[in-house]
């Protein structure tokens, strides 16, 4: 997802790269075998991309080979937080203790300026290099967008299985990732830190 759901990011990449590998192997091959893995558009009620259906008043995702920058510039508000690892630092790998900040602030919030047709993730990424903060991510071709490793050097699994980063746009946690989100002018931007698979920092989207 973007960055949603860590477990599922992982194994997806997984997927991605056993997909890869039955297409490499293909021209050896006059028919697929009876197992091979489905492609993801045929699951039923997602797109191409294993997107779910997205909530009414919501806005659809924006292909970044779609997307249109144009000169027009407009701002947005972006922070960082880890403070939910603060909660739970029995499950913090020892090692990155000394990384979490008091009060859990990696960013706190700033005006940041964006171009029409810029994402989430093209805006994380100016932000951090200005502000010299760590930022690690990787391609997902199968959900078409960056995923959030690290920010801070603190990464997915640092605390806990079910840990990860997540990032939600005017209290909303998009079911897609953020180099599908298209900003608009005023948006509110927040990556959080989650310990709980999103049920800690208010994403219940898998429950309910």
């Amino acid at each position: 997802m973007g960055n949603k759901h860590p477990r599922r990011c992982l194994a997806a990449a997984l997927l991605a790269a056993l997909l890869l590998a039955v297409s490499l192997c293909g021209c050896q091959a006059q028919e697929a075998p009876a197992d091979a893995v489905p492609a993801p558009e045929a699951e039923a009620g997602k797109d191409p991309y294993l997107t779910d259906p997205i909530p009414e008043g919501r806005p659809a995702p924006v292909e970044p080979q779609d997307a249109e920058v144009t000169d027009a510039a407009y701002t947005c508000t972006l922070s960082i937080s880890c403070a939910t690892i603060l909660e739970h630092m029995d499950q913090l790998d020892p090692e990155k203790t000394e990384l979490v900040p008091a009060d859990g602030w990696i960013l706190q919030p700033v005006t940041a300026t964006f171009r029409q047709g810029e994402s989430v993730f093209d805006v994380l990424l100016r932000v951090c290099q200005e502000n010299k903060i760590h930022m690690e991510y990787s391609n997902t071709p199968m959900y078409n967008s960056a995923y959030i490793e690290g920010i801070g050097n603190l990464y997915e699994f640092d605390c806990g299985n079910l840990s990860g980063w997540m990032y939600k746009v005017n209290d909303w946690f998009p079911n897609y990732g953020c180099s599908r989100y298209a900003l608009q002018d005023g948006d509110v931007v927040c990556w959080v830190y989650t310990c709980d698979l999103g049920k800690d920092i208010g994403d219940n989207s898998l429950t309910s």
